[in-house]
């Protein structure tokens, strides 16, 4: 390992960890493991799934719209590795999906369409529990070094930890509620997602970047800024506005 990845794999535990001793934004740190996990492997982007009380899965973070949608159209199909993995509660391996048409009819031929011909899914877990699974997304056909895969594996574990505030006398109640903030928070940040892209003519992509560079250089919360957002008490074009003018200094 190269002294600037591992400086970076450092980076990526220190963010993780710190969240167990400090409030964070769950929806913001989801969405720092998904781009952490897609620089440290050396992948194309990665997303993540996380279930409700009932197991059904959801999309909480990707790294890029393409994947999130992908892992959208993974849920509403259910058919696919993300999926398997969550049920199966063990990694799945698509080292290339030209050849899974049979083991996942509807999302290979989907993944290939958006530019995905490769993908690796590991367990995000709580002790014997398993609230939903990490997908990695690669552009080529090709299997993931064991060691990259227990790097994934480790992220993912800590992250879930993370999620749900864990102590060891946390019960089932608490860990459902703790996801189930998750899950609402990633609503409230899609819809003024879509808020931003509609104001500013922005891309999906662009209106995430958007959003999140406000809340940091106003050191707030991501979720609180995109609530503000969508109920309107933080007019798009001053959260716009004020990104661009810092974004030209």
């Amino acid at each position: 390992m190269t002294e600037s990845r591992e400086r970076d794999v450092t980076d990526a535990f220190v963010r993780l960890a710190s969240s167990l001793v400090q409030g964070f934004d769950v929806v913001d740190l989801l969405s720092e493991l998904t781009a952490d996990c897609a620089h440290l492997l050396g992948i194309a982007s990665a997303g993540l799934l996380l279930a409700d009380e009932r197991g059904v899965l959801h999309v909480v973070a990707a790294s890029s719209e393409r994947t999130r949608q992908l892992e959208l159209f993974q849920v509403q199909r259910a058919d696919g590795p993300c999926r398997d993995c969550f049920l199966d509660g063990a990694p799945v391996s698509a080292p290339d999906l030209a050849g899974d048409a049979d083991r996942w009819p509807q999302f290979a031929p989907a993944a290939l369409e958006a530019g995905f011909a490769s993908v690796h899914a590991l367990p995000m877990r709580l002790r014997d529990d398993v609230l939903g699974a990490l997908g990695l997304f690669g552009t080529s056909p090709g299997g993931l070094d064991p060691a990259d895969l227990s790097l994934g594996q480790a992220l993912a574990d800590v992250a879930s930890v993370a999620i749900v505030q864990s102590k060891e006398t946390a019960d089932q109640r608490t860990v459902n509620e703790q996801l189930q903030n998750a899950l609402d928070s990633r609503i409230v940040l899609e819809q003024a997602k879509g808020v931003l892209a509609q104001t500013g003519s922005l891309q999906m992509d662009e209106a995430f970047t958007v959003l999140r560079r406000y809340s940091r250089d106003h050191n707030l919360r991501l979720t609180a800024v995109a609530e503000a957002v969508v109920m309107r008490r933080l007019p798009a074009q001053q959260v716009l506005g004020q990104v661009r003018e810092a974004g030209g200094r």
